[in-house]
């Protein structure tokens, strides 16, 4: 073989060695590059869900936020009606039970109710009962028969107008007070029965 076929072989060699060489670093250099483009997009993906979370974390923080601030509004205006209707019921209260007093069948309700309670609290004997004016005498002398022949207890009755309505019983130092004052003297009772029979009515 002479030395320029020779020297043609050697460079063959030395070329196909180049280009596989080449080729080699060309294939890791575009590995490399794909990696790259790969983790950069994982990267961004990464970000983006977790710029996504915290965007959906402050949203609904804002949303629960505003549901509370909705429900504490509501309550104050639940609190502001009810408020309202307590003071209109209590206000028209002295006058209902006016009319209750001056009303027969009521009345007599009334008084069965305020001597039901006196004969559980009050002594035997002595018993004084001030009374609204309106009360009739016939009604009085009914009641006085009646606690005396069940009750073995007299009654002196003294009629107050000052009372507006209603009686107070009193023995031995112990007072049932079922006057219109007595009744309407515990706000915070009347005002949750006038809710209780507001939010039962349809």
């Amino acid at each position: 073989m002479s030395v320029e076929r020779q020297a043609s072989a050697l460079l063959a060699l030395v070329e196909e060695d180049r280009a596989r060489k080449c080729d080699a670093i060309d294939g890791a250099a575009r590995a490399r590059a794909g990696a790259i483009v790969r983790e950069a997009h994982a990267a961004a993906r990464a970000r983006m869900r977790t710029a996504f979370a915290e965007e959906r974390s402050r949203m609904d923080a804002r949303v629960a936020a505003a549901r509370a601030n909705l429900d504490t509004r509501r309550r104050a205006a639940a609190n502001a009606f009810a408020g309202a209707l307590i003071a209109a019921g209590v206000e028209r209260l002295p006058a209902a039970l006016d009319g209750r007093w001056a009303d027969a069948p009521a009345r007599r309700a009334w008084v069965d109710d305020a001597i039901r309670q006196a004969r559980a609290l009050l002594p035997r004997g002595a018993w004084r009962i001030a009374h609204a004016p309106g009360w009739p005498q016939d009604e009085r002398d009914a009641l006085a028969a009646d606690l005396s022949r069940t009750h073995g207890t007299s009654v002196a009755f003294a009629e107050e107008p000052a009372l507006g309505a209603g009686l107070a019983i009193a023995s031995g130092g112990n007072v049932v007070d079922g006057t219109r004052a007595g009744l309407t003297s515990d706000r915070d009772e009347i005002g949750a029965l006038l809710l209780a029979t507001m939010e039962g009515q349809p």
